[in-house]
């Protein structure tokens, strides 16, 4: 199993949401995250200059089965693109084991 750690534009999550859903992941966790970046410059807005060093982003949690591994991926890639700096990072790392809490079951099952 694989644990996939995204972090996308919140302007993107709703369609990287349902991307996920139609190839069918339907279970993950997300919250709500303000990272720094490297962009240093900031904005001005109305007259009133915002720093961008601090960014706000969507972050995303997903266990999945690891022949699912690449698709989970590129629909991430694919749907959370916008051509600018600042689109996210994707990280893939190993899960030893997956436990369903109510019907006690464990590794593929346990996710799907």
């Amino acid at each position: 199993m694989k644990k996939i750690e995204a972090i996308i534009r919140k302007s993107k999550f709703d369609d990287v949401k349902k991307a996920l859903h139609q190839i069918g992941v339907n279970f993950f966790s997300y919250w709500d995250v303000t990272g720094v970046g490297n962009e240093k410059e900031g904005h001005v807005y109305r007259g009133i200059s915002y720093s961008t060093s601090d960014i706000q982003r969507r972050y995303l949690s997903i266990v999945i089965s690891d022949d699912f591994l690449e698709t989970t991926v590129n629909t991430i890639l694919d749907t959370a693109y916008s051509g600018n700096v600042g689109d996210g990072k994707i990280f893939v790392s190993e899960v030893l084991e997956a436990y369903r809490i109510r019907t006690k079951e464990s590794g593929k099952a346990g996710i799907n």
